[in-house]
């Protein structure tokens, strides 16, 4: 594909900045808009909104995000009952966690 193509902002009228992807977004444009892709196109990330170097969608984690720098900037956190289960994980958030993180699908590039 040489044409690159943006998902469609949250914001109809495109009056507004482009917002965060949520799960449903992602769940309707799988379902509609690239429903006619084949199977084996390859899912790649960009590293940063400016299109600087991409690598080909690797894993996932379900965990809390929150923004720290800025709306659009944040870390990840685990998850309340990852915590529970790992001694390891507690003692390395023993700091806690903000209380602005909140559930999130993490992709994660593979370069």
């Amino acid at each position: 594909m040489t044409d690159q193509q943006q998902a469609p902002s949250p914001d109809p009228d495109g009056e507004g900045l482009d917002r965060p992807l949520t799960l449903a977004v992602l769940r309707r444009l799988v379902r509609a808009d690239w429903k006619g892709l084949p199977g084996d196109t390859l899912v790649v990330l960009s590293r940063d909104a400016s299109g600087n170097f991409y690598s080909p969608f690797s894993t996932y984690s379900i965990s809390r995000y929150a923004p720290i720098h800025s709306d659009l900037v944040g870390d990840v956190f685990p998850l309340p009952e990852e915590l529970k289960n790992d001694e390891s994980l507690r003692e390395l958030y023993a700091d806690g966690i903000p209380d602005t993180a909140v559930p999130a699908l993490v992709l994660y590039p593979l370069g």
